[in-house]
Protein backbone atom coordinates (compact mmCIF):
# COMPACT_ATOMS: atom_id res chain seq x y z
CA UNK A 1 0.00 0.00 0.00
CA UNK A 2 3.30 2.30 0.86
CA UNK A 3 4.37 2.03 -2.29
CA UNK A 4 1.31 2.63 -4.00
CA UNK A 5 0.40 5.85 -2.47
CA UNK A 6 4.34 6.65 -2.88
CA UNK A 7 3.29 5.87 -7.09
CA UNK A 8 0.20 8.05 -6.85
CA UNK A 9 2.13 11.03 -4.94
CA UNK A 10 4.97 10.89 -7.61
CA UNK A 11 1.67 11.27 -10.22
CA UNK A 12 0.28 14.12 -8.39
CA UNK A 13 3.55 16.04 -8.48
CA UNK A 14 4.54 15.20 -11.72
CA UNK A 15 1.08 16.65 -13.18
CA UNK A 16 1.10 19.27 -11.24
CA UNK A 17 4.60 20.35 -12.82
CA UNK A 18 3.48 19.26 -16.01
CA UNK A 19 0.26 22.17 -16.01
CA UNK A 20 3.00 24.89 -13.81
CA UNK A 21 4.91 24.43 -17.27
CA UNK A 22 1.94 24.40 -19.47
CA UNK A 23 1.01 27.99 -17.39
CA UNK A 24 4.38 29.24 -18.04
CA UNK A 25 4.44 28.66 -21.71
CA UNK A 26 1.14 30.06 -22.30
CA UNK A 27 2.51 33.40 -21.02
CA UNK A 28 5.71 33.57 -23.30
CA UNK A 29 4.38 35.93 -26.16
CA UNK A 30 5.19 34.49 -29.38
CA UNK A 31 7.98 36.44 -32.09
CA UNK A 32 6.24 39.04 -34.09
CA UNK A 33 7.73 37.56 -37.47
CA UNK A 34 8.92 34.16 -37.87
CA UNK A 35 12.64 33.27 -38.75
CA UNK A 36 13.02 33.14 -42.53
CA UNK A 37 12.87 29.71 -44.39
CA UNK A 38 16.76 27.85 -44.97
CA UNK A 39 18.06 27.50 -48.56
CA UNK A 40 16.06 24.76 -50.13
CA UNK A 41 18.48 21.76 -50.30
CA UNK A 42 19.20 20.17 -53.86
CA UNK A 43 18.39 16.79 -54.56
CA UNK A 44 21.26 14.45 -54.51
CA UNK A 45 20.47 12.51 -58.03
CA UNK A 46 21.13 8.84 -57.58
CA UNK A 47 23.56 7.19 -60.48
CA UNK A 48 21.73 5.00 -62.01
CA UNK A 49 23.37 1.67 -63.67
CA UNK A 50 21.04 0.87 -66.76
CA UNK A 51 21.21 -2.20 -68.95
CA UNK A 52 19.08 -4.15 -71.29
CA UNK A 53 18.92 -7.85 -71.50
CA UNK A 54 18.79 -9.83 -74.42
CA UNK A 55 15.07 -10.61 -74.16
CA UNK A 56 14.36 -6.95 -74.20
CA UNK A 57 14.26 -6.26 -70.14
CA UNK A 58 15.15 -2.96 -68.87
CA UNK A 59 17.19 -3.02 -65.64
CA UNK A 60 17.82 0.03 -63.97
CA UNK A 61 19.80 -0.76 -60.67
CA UNK A 62 20.24 2.51 -57.79
CA UNK A 63 22.91 1.19 -54.93
CA UNK A 64 22.24 3.03 -51.62
CA UNK A 65 23.84 3.03 -48.15
CA UNK A 66 21.62 2.69 -45.20
CA UNK A 67 19.55 0.16 -43.82
CA UNK A 68 21.06 -3.37 -45.00
CA UNK A 69 17.90 -4.43 -47.44
CA UNK A 70 17.02 -4.13 -50.95
CA UNK A 71 13.68 -3.59 -53.16
CA UNK A 72 12.37 -4.31 -56.33
CA UNK A 73 9.97 -3.33 -58.33
CA UNK A 74 9.18 -4.92 -61.68
CA UNK A 75 6.45 -2.83 -63.90
CA UNK A 76 5.68 -4.54 -67.03
CA UNK A 77 3.76 -1.44 -69.79
CA UNK A 78 0.64 -2.08 -71.31
CA UNK A 79 -0.23 -4.53 -68.79
CA UNK A 80 -2.78 -2.07 -66.75
CA UNK A 81 -6.35 -0.78 -67.56
CA UNK A 82 -5.44 0.52 -70.44
CA UNK A 83 -5.54 -3.29 -72.26
CA UNK A 84 -8.77 -4.53 -70.58
CA UNK A 85 -11.72 -4.83 -73.11
CA UNK A 86 -14.73 -3.01 -72.80
CA UNK A 87 -16.47 -6.11 -72.13
CA UNK A 88 -13.72 -6.93 -69.04
CA UNK A 89 -13.48 -3.47 -67.45
CA UNK A 90 -11.19 -3.61 -64.29
CA UNK A 91 -9.77 -6.58 -65.59
CA UNK A 92 -5.95 -5.72 -64.45
CA UNK A 93 -6.93 -4.95 -60.75
CA UNK A 94 -7.98 -9.15 -60.43
CA UNK A 95 -4.84 -9.92 -62.35
CA UNK A 96 -2.49 -8.03 -60.11
CA UNK A 97 -4.43 -9.09 -57.14
CA UNK A 98 -4.26 -12.71 -58.17
CA UNK A 99 -0.07 -12.88 -59.14
CA UNK A 100 0.65 -13.75 -55.45
CA UNK A 101 -1.93 -16.14 -55.72
CA UNK A 102 0.30 -19.55 -56.10
CA UNK A 103 2.71 -20.45 -58.89
CA UNK A 104 3.30 -23.49 -60.06
CA UNK A 105 5.78 -24.50 -57.39
CA UNK A 106 4.08 -22.34 -54.65
CA UNK A 107 1.10 -22.01 -53.10
CA UNK A 108 0.01 -18.23 -51.88
CA UNK A 109 0.64 -19.50 -47.92
CA UNK A 110 4.12 -20.70 -49.33
CA UNK A 111 4.65 -17.02 -51.02
CA UNK A 112 3.76 -15.34 -47.77
CA UNK A 113 5.93 -16.81 -45.93
CA UNK A 114 8.87 -17.40 -48.06
CA UNK A 115 8.93 -13.57 -48.32
CA UNK A 116 8.09 -13.03 -44.72
CA UNK A 117 11.08 -15.45 -43.78
CA UNK A 118 13.60 -12.99 -45.98
CA UNK A 119 12.44 -10.11 -43.91
CA UNK A 120 10.26 -8.47 -46.78
CA UNK A 121 6.86 -8.99 -49.12
CA UNK A 122 5.64 -8.97 -51.99
CA UNK A 123 2.97 -7.13 -53.58
CA UNK A 124 0.84 -5.87 -56.80
CA UNK A 125 -1.38 -3.22 -58.18
CA UNK A 126 -2.60 -1.95 -61.80
CA UNK A 127 -2.55 1.65 -62.86
CA UNK A 128 -3.94 2.75 -66.46
CA UNK A 129 -0.47 1.89 -68.24
CA UNK A 130 0.89 -1.23 -66.37
CA UNK A 131 0.88 -3.76 -63.70
CA UNK A 132 3.72 -3.44 -61.25
CA UNK A 133 5.34 -5.92 -58.58
CA UNK A 134 7.06 -4.86 -55.92
CA UNK A 135 9.27 -6.60 -53.46
CA UNK A 136 11.63 -6.31 -50.71
CA UNK A 137 14.10 -8.49 -48.54
CA UNK A 138 17.14 -8.19 -45.93
CA UNK A 139 20.35 -7.53 -48.32
CA UNK A 140 21.41 -11.09 -47.27
CA UNK A 141 18.66 -12.62 -49.34
CA UNK A 142 18.16 -10.32 -52.29
CA UNK A 143 19.11 -13.62 -54.33
CA UNK A 144 16.27 -15.12 -52.77
CA UNK A 145 13.75 -12.20 -53.34
CA UNK A 146 14.96 -11.81 -56.87
CA UNK A 147 13.93 -15.53 -57.28
CA UNK A 148 10.61 -15.49 -55.65
CA UNK A 149 9.72 -12.33 -57.50
CA UNK A 150 10.40 -13.23 -60.75
CA UNK A 151 8.43 -17.15 -60.16
CA UNK A 152 5.35 -14.46 -59.36
CA UNK A 153 5.68 -12.20 -61.92
CA UNK A 154 6.26 -15.20 -64.58
CA UNK A 155 4.76 -17.89 -63.69
CA UNK A 156 1.50 -17.29 -61.76
CA UNK A 157 -0.60 -20.35 -61.59
CA UNK A 158 -4.56 -18.61 -61.03
CA UNK A 159 -5.50 -21.56 -59.01
CA UNK A 160 -9.42 -21.97 -59.31
CA UNK A 161 -9.73 -21.58 -55.41
CA UNK A 162 -7.91 -18.20 -55.25
CA UNK A 163 -9.47 -17.18 -58.31
CA UNK A 164 -13.36 -18.14 -57.05
CA UNK A 165 -12.23 -16.13 -53.67
CA UNK A 166 -10.59 -12.97 -55.44
CA UNK A 167 -14.01 -12.87 -57.45
CA UNK A 168 -16.24 -13.32 -54.37
CA UNK A 169 -14.30 -10.56 -52.39
CA UNK A 170 -14.20 -8.42 -55.64
CA UNK A 171 -18.19 -8.62 -55.97
CA UNK A 172 -18.49 -7.84 -52.87
CA UNK A 173 -16.06 -4.88 -52.39
CA UNK A 174 -18.23 -3.77 -55.84
CA UNK A 175 -21.09 -4.01 -53.73
CA UNK A 176 -20.00 -2.18 -51.18
CA UNK A 177 -18.24 0.80 -53.19
CA UNK A 178 -21.32 0.94 -55.90
CA UNK A 179 -23.47 2.28 -52.60
CA UNK A 180 -20.82 5.14 -51.82
CA UNK A 181 -21.66 8.58 -54.10
CA UNK A 182 -18.04 9.08 -55.00
CA UNK A 183 -18.06 5.83 -56.47
CA UNK A 184 -20.74 6.45 -59.17
CA UNK A 185 -19.79 10.20 -59.66
CA UNK A 186 -16.17 9.02 -60.76
CA UNK A 187 -17.48 6.25 -62.94
CA UNK A 188 -19.58 9.12 -64.37
CA UNK A 189 -17.03 11.74 -64.74
CA UNK A 190 -14.59 8.88 -66.37
CA UNK A 191 -17.02 8.36 -69.07
CA UNK A 192 -17.21 12.03 -69.63
CA UNK A 193 -13.51 12.56 -69.70
CA UNK A 194 -12.44 9.75 -71.62
CA UNK A 195 -15.30 8.41 -73.58
CA UNK A 196 -15.15 4.87 -75.19
CA UNK A 197 -11.44 5.12 -74.27
CA UNK A 198 -9.66 2.26 -71.88
CA UNK A 199 -8.76 4.77 -69.39
CA UNK A 200 -12.31 5.51 -68.84
CA UNK A 201 -12.64 1.82 -68.00
CA UNK A 202 -11.47 0.93 -64.60
CA UNK A 203 -13.90 0.39 -62.46
CA UNK A 204 -15.04 -3.17 -62.31
CA UNK A 205 -18.55 -4.28 -63.10
CA UNK A 206 -21.08 -7.63 -61.64
CA UNK A 207 -20.63 -9.08 -64.96
CA UNK A 208 -17.11 -8.87 -65.56
CA UNK A 209 -16.22 -9.94 -62.45
CA UNK A 210 -18.32 -13.16 -62.73
CA UNK A 211 -16.80 -13.55 -66.32
CA UNK A 212 -13.43 -13.83 -65.11
CA UNK A 213 -11.89 -17.12 -65.21
CA UNK A 214 -8.81 -19.07 -64.36
CA UNK A 215 -8.18 -20.07 -67.62
CA UNK A 216 -8.49 -16.46 -69.17
CA UNK A 217 -6.31 -14.84 -66.61
CA UNK A 218 -3.64 -16.90 -67.81
CA UNK A 219 -4.29 -16.17 -71.12
CA UNK A 220 -4.21 -12.79 -70.29
CA UNK A 221 -1.03 -12.81 -68.09
CA UNK A 222 0.88 -14.70 -71.36
CA UNK A 223 -0.39 -11.74 -73.36
CA UNK A 224 0.41 -8.96 -71.36
CA UNK A 225 3.59 -10.10 -69.48
CA UNK A 226 6.23 -9.40 -71.92
CA UNK A 227 9.93 -9.18 -70.74
CA UNK A 228 10.40 -6.37 -73.94
CA UNK A 229 7.78 -4.11 -72.12
CA UNK A 230 9.01 -5.09 -68.72
CA UNK A 231 11.69 -2.45 -66.61
CA UNK A 232 12.98 -3.87 -63.42
CA UNK A 233 14.45 -1.24 -60.84
CA UNK A 234 17.24 -2.68 -57.90
CA UNK A 235 17.22 -0.11 -55.22
CA UNK A 236 19.22 -0.97 -51.94
CA UNK A 237 22.63 -2.25 -50.25
CA UNK A 238 23.57 -3.97 -53.52
CA UNK A 239 26.31 -3.26 -55.94
CA UNK A 240 25.33 -2.94 -59.69
CA UNK A 241 27.18 -5.63 -60.82
CA UNK A 242 25.65 -7.60 -57.88
CA UNK A 243 22.42 -6.76 -58.96
CA UNK A 244 22.45 -7.02 -63.09
CA UNK A 245 23.63 -11.21 -61.91
CA UNK A 246 20.88 -11.67 -60.00
CA UNK A 247 18.43 -9.82 -62.68
CA UNK A 248 19.85 -12.23 -65.52
CA UNK A 249 19.85 -15.31 -63.35
CA UNK A 250 16.11 -14.55 -62.57
CA UNK A 251 14.69 -13.23 -65.69
CA UNK A 252 17.62 -13.66 -67.97
CA UNK A 253 15.52 -16.87 -69.66
CA UNK A 254 12.18 -15.02 -69.81
CA UNK A 255 10.80 -15.07 -73.46
CA UNK A 256 7.67 -13.21 -74.72
CA UNK A 257 4.68 -15.39 -76.11
CA UNK A 258 3.01 -14.60 -79.51
CA UNK A 259 2.50 -10.96 -80.79
CA UNK A 260 2.93 -8.00 -78.84
CA UNK A 261 -0.34 -6.17 -78.37
CA UNK A 262 -1.03 -2.77 -79.88
CA UNK A 263 -0.22 0.44 -78.38
CA UNK A 264 -2.24 2.60 -76.99
CA UNK A 265 -4.04 5.21 -78.86
CA UNK A 266 -4.19 8.40 -77.46
CA UNK A 267 -8.20 9.79 -76.24
CA UNK A 268 -9.63 12.55 -77.26
CA UNK A 269 -7.99 16.02 -76.68
CA UNK A 270 -11.38 17.64 -75.99
CA UNK A 271 -14.79 16.02 -75.21
CA UNK A 272 -18.10 17.85 -75.24
CA UNK A 273 -19.56 19.10 -71.81
CA UNK A 274 -21.96 17.14 -70.04
CA UNK A 275 -24.08 18.20 -67.02
CA UNK A 276 -25.09 14.84 -65.22
CA UNK A 277 -27.25 14.59 -62.03
CA UNK A 278 -27.19 10.65 -60.40
CA UNK A 279 -30.51 10.90 -58.40
CA UNK A 280 -29.63 9.78 -54.71
CA UNK A 281 -33.16 10.45 -52.96
CA UNK A 282 -32.56 11.25 -49.35
CA UNK A 283 -29.30 12.36 -49.61
CA UNK A 284 -28.12 15.21 -47.11
CA UNK A 285 -25.45 16.62 -49.07
CA UNK A 286 -24.38 16.44 -52.90
CA UNK A 287 -21.34 15.03 -54.42
CA UNK A 288 -19.53 17.31 -57.08
CA UNK A 289 -17.59 16.28 -59.54
CA UNK A 290 -16.43 17.89 -62.36
CA UNK A 291 -13.90 17.29 -65.13
CA UNK A 292 -12.44 17.57 -68.67
CA UNK A 293 -9.34 16.07 -70.54
CA UNK A 294 -5.65 16.90 -69.74
CA UNK A 295 -2.73 15.77 -71.27
CA UNK A 296 -0.10 13.44 -71.48
CA UNK A 297 2.82 13.13 -69.02
CA UNK A 298 5.37 13.59 -70.86
CA UNK A 299 3.64 16.79 -72.31
CA UNK A 300 5.66 19.81 -72.28
CA UNK A 301 3.60 21.55 -69.88
CA UNK A 302 3.66 19.02 -67.19
CA UNK A 303 5.63 20.43 -64.59
CA UNK A 304 3.56 24.13 -64.86
CA UNK A 305 0.74 21.81 -64.31
CA UNK A 306 1.68 20.04 -61.71
CA UNK A 307 2.49 23.46 -60.12
CA UNK A 308 -0.78 24.83 -61.21
CA UNK A 309 -3.09 22.29 -59.38
CA UNK A 310 -1.06 22.39 -56.33
CA UNK A 311 -1.80 25.99 -56.39
CA UNK A 312 -5.58 25.55 -57.43
CA UNK A 313 -6.46 22.38 -55.55
CA UNK A 314 -3.84 19.87 -54.02
CA UNK A 315 -3.72 20.57 -50.97
CA UNK A 316 -4.82 21.61 -47.65
CA UNK A 317 -3.64 25.15 -48.21
CA UNK A 318 -4.59 24.99 -52.11
CA UNK A 319 -6.94 28.23 -53.32
CA UNK A 320 -10.56 25.85 -53.87
CA UNK A 321 -9.87 24.45 -50.27
CA UNK A 322 -9.01 27.40 -48.55
CA UNK A 323 -12.21 28.63 -50.15
CA UNK A 324 -15.07 26.25 -49.92
CA UNK A 325 -13.58 24.98 -46.62
CA UNK A 326 -11.81 27.34 -44.41
CA UNK A 327 -14.01 30.87 -45.82
CA UNK A 328 -17.08 29.13 -46.78
CA UNK A 329 -17.59 26.32 -44.28
CA UNK A 330 -19.66 24.31 -47.06
CA UNK A 331 -16.95 20.90 -47.00
CA UNK A 332 -14.75 19.42 -45.08
CA UNK A 333 -12.63 19.08 -48.22
CA UNK A 334 -12.63 20.19 -51.88
CA UNK A 335 -9.63 19.29 -54.76
CA UNK A 336 -8.73 19.82 -58.38
CA UNK A 337 -5.67 19.20 -60.32
CA UNK A 338 -4.50 17.10 -63.33
CA UNK A 339 -3.68 13.61 -63.33
CA UNK A 340 -1.37 12.18 -66.07
CA UNK A 341 -0.53 8.87 -67.33
CA UNK A 342 0.86 7.51 -70.97
CA UNK A 343 -0.65 8.48 -73.42
CA UNK A 344 -3.50 11.67 -71.97
CA UNK A 345 -4.97 12.31 -69.17
CA UNK A 346 -7.68 14.01 -66.86
CA UNK A 347 -8.16 17.73 -65.09
CA UNK A 348 -10.73 16.67 -62.44
CA UNK A 349 -12.34 18.22 -59.34
CA UNK A 350 -14.75 17.84 -56.49
CA UNK A 351 -16.23 18.45 -52.69
CA UNK A 352 -19.15 16.73 -51.02
CA UNK A 353 -21.22 19.53 -49.85
CA UNK A 354 -23.85 20.10 -48.05
CA UNK A 355 -27.56 20.67 -50.01
CA UNK A 356 -28.47 24.17 -49.36
CA UNK A 357 -25.19 25.09 -50.67
CA UNK A 358 -24.82 23.31 -53.83
CA UNK A 359 -25.40 26.18 -56.52
CA UNK A 360 -23.14 28.08 -54.64
CA UNK A 361 -20.06 25.84 -54.15
CA UNK A 362 -20.51 25.37 -58.29
CA UNK A 363 -19.84 29.03 -58.26
CA UNK A 364 -16.89 29.28 -56.38
CA UNK A 365 -15.31 26.48 -58.55
CA UNK A 366 -16.42 28.40 -61.48
CA UNK A 367 -15.26 31.80 -59.77
CA UNK A 368 -11.37 30.00 -58.97
CA UNK A 369 -11.09 27.92 -62.30
CA UNK A 370 -11.40 31.50 -64.38
CA UNK A 371 -9.38 33.23 -61.97
CA UNK A 372 -6.04 31.17 -62.33
CA UNK A 373 -6.20 31.25 -65.97
CA UNK A 374 -7.16 34.90 -66.18
CA UNK A 375 -4.52 36.45 -63.39
CA UNK A 376 -0.94 36.29 -62.60
CA UNK A 377 -0.05 34.24 -59.42
CA UNK A 378 1.37 36.09 -57.04
CA UNK A 379 5.20 35.98 -56.17
CA UNK A 380 3.94 34.77 -53.04
CA UNK A 381 1.67 32.40 -53.65
CA UNK A 382 4.32 30.73 -56.12
CA UNK A 383 7.04 30.48 -53.75
CA UNK A 384 5.64 29.21 -51.22
CA UNK A 385 4.06 26.40 -53.38
CA UNK A 386 6.94 25.61 -55.00
CA UNK A 387 8.96 25.32 -51.53
CA UNK A 388 5.99 22.92 -50.29
CA UNK A 389 6.52 20.99 -53.37
CA UNK A 390 9.81 20.51 -53.69
CA UNK A 391 9.81 19.56 -50.05
CA UNK A 392 7.72 17.37 -50.58
CA UNK A 393 8.94 15.84 -53.64
CA UNK A 394 12.68 15.51 -51.68
CA UNK A 395 11.27 13.77 -48.31
CA UNK A 396 9.38 11.34 -50.51
CA UNK A 397 12.71 10.28 -51.84
CA UNK A 398 14.24 9.42 -49.07
CA UNK A 399 13.40 5.74 -48.58
CA UNK A 400 14.80 3.56 -51.32
CA UNK A 401 11.46 1.79 -51.54
CA UNK A 402 9.92 5.11 -52.76
CA UNK A 403 12.50 6.01 -55.18
CA UNK A 404 12.01 2.54 -56.81
CA UNK A 405 8.42 2.76 -57.23
CA UNK A 406 9.12 6.63 -58.52
CA UNK A 407 11.22 5.61 -61.23
CA UNK A 408 9.08 2.70 -62.09
CA UNK A 409 5.84 4.98 -62.21
CA UNK A 410 7.80 7.64 -64.24
CA UNK A 411 8.75 4.91 -66.65
CA UNK A 412 5.43 3.60 -67.29
CA UNK A 413 4.31 6.97 -67.97
CA UNK A 414 7.32 8.08 -70.47
CA UNK A 415 9.19 9.75 -68.33
CA UNK A 416 12.99 9.19 -68.64
CA UNK A 417 14.79 7.96 -65.15
CA UNK A 418 16.72 11.31 -64.97
CA UNK A 419 13.18 13.22 -64.27
CA UNK A 420 14.00 11.74 -60.91
CA UNK A 421 16.84 14.48 -60.49
CA UNK A 422 15.28 17.19 -62.87
CA UNK A 423 11.65 17.83 -61.65
CA UNK A 424 12.61 20.04 -59.04
CA UNK A 425 14.87 22.42 -60.88
CA UNK A 426 12.45 22.41 -63.86
CA UNK A 427 9.79 23.69 -61.20
CA UNK A 428 11.89 26.22 -59.97
CA UNK A 429 11.73 27.23 -63.06
CA UNK A 430 7.70 27.83 -64.03
CA UNK A 431 6.97 31.39 -63.97
CA UNK A 432 3.55 33.26 -63.06
CA UNK A 433 2.79 33.55 -66.84
CA UNK A 434 2.77 29.72 -67.48
CA UNK A 435 1.18 28.89 -64.54
CA UNK A 436 -2.09 31.40 -66.01
CA UNK A 437 -1.61 29.64 -69.61
CA UNK A 438 -2.02 26.04 -68.04
CA UNK A 439 -4.99 27.48 -66.12
CA UNK A 440 -6.41 29.24 -69.04
CA UNK A 441 -6.19 25.93 -71.10
CA UNK A 442 -7.23 23.12 -68.55
CA UNK A 443 -9.33 24.85 -66.18
CA UNK A 444 -11.49 26.82 -68.47
CA UNK A 445 -14.93 26.68 -66.66
CA UNK A 446 -17.08 26.61 -69.61
CA UNK A 447 -15.17 23.06 -71.23
CA UNK A 448 -15.65 21.14 -67.54
CA UNK A 449 -17.84 18.62 -67.39
CA UNK A 450 -20.31 18.07 -64.25
CA UNK A 451 -21.27 15.07 -62.36
CA UNK A 452 -23.56 15.51 -59.28
CA UNK A 453 -25.11 13.16 -56.94
CA UNK A 454 -27.87 13.98 -54.84
CA UNK A 455 -31.66 14.32 -54.11
CA UNK A 456 -33.26 16.25 -57.51
CA UNK A 457 -36.16 17.57 -54.85
CA UNK A 458 -33.79 19.51 -52.97
CA UNK A 459 -30.83 20.73 -54.87
CA UNK A 460 -32.63 20.57 -58.64
CA UNK A 461 -33.78 24.55 -58.54
CA UNK A 462 -29.96 25.41 -58.05
CA UNK A 463 -28.73 23.79 -60.40
CA UNK A 464 -30.64 25.44 -63.29
CA UNK A 465 -28.64 28.26 -62.67
CA UNK A 466 -25.88 26.48 -64.62
CA UNK A 467 -27.63 24.60 -67.51
CA UNK A 468 -29.61 21.55 -68.00
CA UNK A 469 -28.73 18.23 -66.31
CA UNK A 470 -29.37 14.97 -67.43
CA UNK A 471 -31.10 13.23 -65.23
CA UNK A 472 -30.17 9.33 -64.03
CA UNK A 473 -32.18 7.14 -61.82
CA UNK A 474 -30.20 4.47 -59.46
Amino acid sequence: MKTANSAFRLALVAAACALAGAAQAATVALPAELPPFGQDKPLTVPQITQQTLPNGLQVWVVPRTGIPRVDFVLAVRGAGFGADTADEPGRAKLLAGLLSGGTAKLSSKQIAEAAQAMGGAVAASASNDGISISANALASHAGEMARLLADVARRPAFPDNEVQLAKTNALQGLKSSSAQPGFRAAKALDGAIYGSHAYGRTQETEAAINGATAEGLRAEHARRFRPDRALLVVTGRIDAAQAMKLAREAFGDWKASGDAPAELAAPPATMPVQRLLLERPGSVQSTLRLGRPGMAASGDEQVALRLTSTILGSGFSSRINQNLREEKGYTYGARAGGVSSRVGGAITGGADVRNEVTGASITEYISEYRRIGAEPVPEAEMAMNKRYMAGSYLVSTQLQGSVARQLAGNWLVGLPADFLGRFVPALQKVTPAEVQAVGKKYFNPDEQSWVVVGDPEKIGEQLKAFGEFKVYKP
